[in-house]
Formats: structure tokens, sequence, C-alpha cells
């Protein structure tokens, strides 16, 4: 093997797949990255066996070959080199790496122990738009489950259906449900992506961000249980979630008893402010909307002491009061990007709608369920 390609490149393709590497005893390859060189260029593999990423980097080939070298320290040297062409060579002591007045030699293992990653051809085939994607991902990447207890929880449920895609996500105490436009289709498709697949997919797209070049959509394929991403030069395999995904929509109220509007930012203020006196491990505060249009926020703590914020908004209907996890609310309102939102409450033991305000306002919905008193 014995290729040249610039740093940036280089260091970019690492960035990438070097990521998801682990330190595995049983396994020392899979801390490992493959290099595999031929017509096309580079090809940096890397795998955890739940996920495998791929990226290609455009480099000028001489003599095709493959090796295996550690993921985190190739990187980590890559990204000290100098802005220039760097030079690999495979000799028999190892990699034979070399840029501008900089040369190395990294040990590695033979890539015939490298797991075989089969590709995935997809029976059913989806283009997203990417901006719109990443925002989608912000929205409901955090309110997934992290117990394992109940495995369709920690990840996020995806439903094709006509021109749009409805992705949602839970973990039984907050739901979180946004919809964006996609091609036409005619048939529906669900399925589950695990939570940690997609987080590795938004990381890729941060990769890119500055990237004029990069693809305007992602294509997402699936197939037997795996589910395969291509952005830009990266492809990114997986599996998918068995089971069947809760029926979340019984949940989201049809109705309510009192709605308030409010500015995005004075809430998330207030929030910070009440929340330096809720009590340990409950993160209680307790939101109370009067008619007269004040909404007033409160925590109590019988050690630290306790504080109440009152904001000016617009309220409709009846007085309400909930106790909520701030943690949870602030998460809903930090995922939204409008200066106005709505909360709907129906009484202190149904769950709290919060929406964003507006004409032009995303499709989101984030739900919590009240702290029981």
């Amino acid at each position: 093997m014995k290729l040249s390609c610039t740093k940036e490149n280089l260091s970019q393709g690492l960035s990438i797949t070097s990521h998801i590497s682990t330190k595995n005893v049983n396994l020392p390859i899979l801390n490992n990255v493959l290099l595999k060189a031929d017509q096309g260029g580079l090809k940096l593999i890397s795998t955890n066996l739940e996920i495998a990423l791929t990226c290609s980097v455009r480099g000028k080939l001489e003599q095709q070959g493959e090796y295996t070298v550690p993921s985190k320290l190739f990187y980590e040297f890559v990204s000290l080199l100098p802005d220039d062409v760097v030079n690999m060579d495979l000799h028999d002591d190892g990699l034979f790496v070399s840029c501008a007045k900089a040369k190395t030699t990294i040990n590695g293992i033979s890539p015939a122990e490298f797991p075989l990653i089969p590709p995935v051809e997809g029976e059913v085939k989806f283009e997203v738009n990417v901006s719109d994607f990443k925002k989608a991902l912000a929205q409901t990447l955090f309110a997934t489950a992290m117990n394992e207890a109940r495995p369709e929880l920690t990840g996020v449920y995806m439903k094709f259906k006509d021109e749009k895609l409805i992705m949602a996500a839970t973990d039984s105490y907050r739901l979180s449900e946004v919809e964006i436009k996609t091609p036409s289709r005619e048939q529906e498709y669900e399925v589950i992506v695990p939570q940690r697949t997609l987080s590795e997919l938004s990381r890729v797209f941060s990769v890119f961000k500055d990237d004029v070049e990069a693809s305007q959509s992602v294509t997402m394929e699936l197939a037997n249980n795996q589910v395969v991403f291509r952005y830009a030069s990266v492809e990114l395999i997986s599996r998918t979630i068995e089971g069947v995904y809760p029926d979340y929509r019984q949940i989201i109220p049809d109705k309510h008893e009192t709605k308030v509007v409010v500015g995005r930012r004075d809430l998330i203020q207030a929030i910070k402010s009440v929340s330096l006196f809720a009590k340990q491990g409950l993160y209680d505060i307790k939101m109370s909307a009067k008619p007269d249009g004040a909404l007033t926020l409160f925590a109590q703590d019988a050690t630290r002491g306790k504080n109440d914020v009152d904001l000016k908004c617009e309220i409709e209907g009846k007085e309400n009061t909930m106790a909520l996890n701030y943690r949870y609310v602030l998460d809903g309102l930090n995922a939204m990007n409008s200066d106005e939102v709505e909360i709907k409450m129906i009484d202190p033991a149904s769950p709290f709608v919060l929406a964003p305000h507006g004409e032009n306002a995303e499709k989101f919905i984030y739900i919590v369920m009240p702290i029981r008193q």
C-alpha cells in the first residue's frame, strides 16, 4: 500500500471514523481503523460491531493495499502535522507516514482480523434535506431513554408518510415529536433507529458544516433490520431496533383548560433562576398561570430557601398550577427556535404541552409529565 493525500482531507476522515472505536480487550482490532487504498482513493473504515463507518478520502494512489492502525493514535498524530501532503507507505515493520519534515512508523494489525462489513442494499430508500434532518435530530435525541429495559425507547421512531417524516422520542417522562417535509411516497414505512446511531450521524453532519461541496440531502436505506445513511463521502451502517413503538399519540392532549404565550428566552432565564432552589434529585419547580396575565414560577428547598419569578405573558382560560421537572422543560425550550412559545395545561395530573408559537413555527410538540404531588 502506497499513496498520498492532503493533511486536511485525511484529518477530516479520521475525525469521523476514529470516534466510534472503543477499548476492546477481547477484540483489539476494534480499536483500529482499516485503511483501504484502491483506485477510488483511500477508504477509512471503523466499527464497534453495532455501527460501521466508512469515509472516502481523495488521494493519489501508487500501490493498492490495506492495513489497520490504532485509530485514535493515528488521528492525533495526523492532527499535529503541518498543512501539507501526507505520504503513507506500508513496510514490513508497519505503516510509514511522512509529511514535510515529520515522519513516523505506526505498528498495526493485519486487516485479515478486521470484521467483515457487508454492503447494505436498501429495499426502501428515502432522501431527506440535511438542514431539516439536523434540526429534527436536535429536537428528538435528548428525549430517548437511556435505560435498556425497554429497548424500543432507546431509539427514535421514524414514520414516512405521504410527503412528511414524523420523528418521535420518549423516555416515558417526556415526549418530543417533530414533522419535516420529504418527497412524496405511496407507501407508509416505520422504523426505530438507535439513539447512538443518530448521535453519530449528527456528529458527521457537524464535521461537514462548512463544506460547500457537501450534499444538501442525506440518503437513508433500509433492509433486513439494518439502516444505512449516505452523506457526502460517508456511509454509516447500523442495526435498527426491533419491536413495536408505543402508541404515543394517545397521551397528546386534544384539549386544554389554560393556554399561555410567553417569550422563550424570558422563560428559560426564569426557570434557571428558580431552579437554584429546587430540591436535589427531584428537580421540581411549580408553574402557576393566572388569568390576570401573570405566569409565576416557584421553587423551595428546606435548606437553601425559596424563589419565585413572575413573567408577563398572554393567558387564556382558567387558573392552573402544576409541578414539573425543570430540566425536562429546559430541554424542550432549548430545542426550539421561536421567539415565543405556547404552554397548554389541563390540570396538575395531565401532560404539560410546550410548542413554538407563531405562523412560521416549526411542526414541533413537546410534552412533559407533571410531578405528582
